[in-house]
């Protein structure tokens, strides 16, 4: 059995045309094409793609299931994917495009000199894996499919002075109506978000009472204890708890300090050290930094 994966890397929107067996895009930095006219492909092995450029995926009938978070789904709704440049998808040999829905492709070069250009770094959700898709709801997905039909309109026209204004305008909305609906997400689709939070705290809890055999735990690990996104999981705490991923962890770890000062005589090295910072004035920099007062004062208060 071939378990070999191939790359390929897409420097180009027409490059990613030729592959998948579509005619040349009609602007060589934008493109919106139909699922529905999509080849389906056929792959030999596992494929890894690499684009340089962004694309947004409206998916209205996809042939299979995907795992959302810890849960799968059939996606008889509708769902968007949102790929950064250099971003790394790997599809196996049986993938298949969706029967329906929209993808689009935009080349950076296209958004410079537009106030959209500096803002695409700002939306998470072009950070976010594969799997924490946008499911919409079916007012949702009307809205959403507006904005392509008219996308998708424009590109069509004859380009003239007015075309890429009209385009990226579009866009800027589009993106606006995906941070609304992610917001939305992180409440009602999220393995309930008091799950999540439980989690959180148990992980933290761990890490905290691993004395001397737990590192200071990061975003990074957090999110990959939970399997999820380092922004993902970011954004969806931020939505559930008005606190980032950061944010959390250090509120976690002063509590824990806290209790330390209160219940022991340990010196301040020592707890620095068992909360998992490689220098003692990092712990007290942030102790201070969040509670107004030194360790040592906080201790001196409760005798």
């Amino acid at each position: 059995m071939n378990s070999t994966t191939s790359t390929i890397h897409l420097k180009s929107i027409a490059d990613m045309h030729k592959m998948v067996g579509i005619s040349k895009p009609k602007h060589p930095l934008f493109s919106i094409l139909r699922f529905e006219h999509f080849p389906q492909p056929e792959l030999t092995q596992r494929t890894k793609l690499i684009s340089d450029f962004y694309q947004i995926a409206l998916k209205t009938e996809c042939p299979c299931k995907m795992q959302y978070g810890q849960t799968p789904f059939d996606f008889d709704e509708g769902i968007i994917s949102c790929f950064a440049p250099k971003q790394v998808s790997i599809v196996d040999k049986d993938f298949a495009f969706a029967k329906a829905g929209w993808i689009i492709s935009i080349h950076p070069d296209f958004l410079r000199g537009y106030p959209l250009s500096s803002k695409m770094k700002s939306f998470g959700f072009f950070d976010y894996d594969v799997n924490e898709a946008l499911i919409l709801s079916e007012d949702e997905q009307q809205s959403i499919e507006i904005i392509f039909g008219q996308i998708e309109k424009e590109y069509l026209l004859p380009i003239d002075r007015f075309s890429q204004d009209v385009i990226i305008s579009a866009l800027d909305l589009l993106f606006t109506h995906f941070s609304r609906y992610y917001n939305r997400q992180f409440v009602t689709r999220q393995p309930q978000g008091s799950e999540l939070l439980n989690r959180v705290e148990n992980i933290l809890n761990a890490s905290f009472s691993d004395a001397g055999e737990q590192k200071l735990p990061t975003p990074a690990y957090l999110a990959s204890r939970l399997s999820l996104s380092p922004k993902y999981l970011s954004d969806c705490l931020k939505q559930l708890t008005g606190q980032t991923t950061q944010q959390i962890i250090h509120e976690k770890l002063i509590e824990k300090a806290k209790e330390i000062l209160t219940t022991t005589e340990i010196s301040v090295s020592e707890i620095a050290y068992q909360l998992g910072f490689e220098y003692p004035q990092s712990f007290s920099k942030l102790f201070k930094a969040k509670t107004k007062q030194s360790p040592l004062e906080f201790r001196a208060s409760f005798n």
